[in-house]
């Protein structure tokens, strides 16, 4: 992620999946924590695009909003894929909300210190 400039969109991109890759199965983080933790506090949304697009190898279903919610469900097909992967890693999900959100929570500025 050195040398990454802002407002180079595709390398922007490029580091929001590699800190995606490292969430560990059965944990989740938010679009507004890979934001914060690149340095880019206020672009949570854009993480949230990042993740509209991602790579098949990024576990874009660990990504969801600050609440927990999983608002970027409308785009897996079919959008109950989204709960069913994340059950699969025995993270339980009552509409569209990640029950116990705050122990499954990963913060990438904590853990990747």
């Amino acid at each position: 992620m050195a040398g990454t400039k802002k407002a180079d969109k595709p390398n922007f991109f490029n580091d929001v999946y590699e800190v995606a890759r490292l969430i560990p199965k059965g944990r989740v983080t938010s679009y507004g924590a890979i934001a914060n933790y690149l340095g880019t506090k206020m672009s949570s949304r854009m993480v949230g695009w990042a993740m509209n697009g991602c790579p098949k190898d990024v576990p874009a279903h660990r990504v969801v909003n600050r609440n927990g919610l999983l608002t970027g469900k409308h785009h897996f097909n079919p959008p109950s894929r989204m709960q069913q992967l994340l059950e699969k890693e025995r993270i339980s999900v009552v509409d569209d909300k990640i029950v116990d959100f705050k122990e499954k929570y990963w913060d990438p500025n904590i853990e990747l210190l």
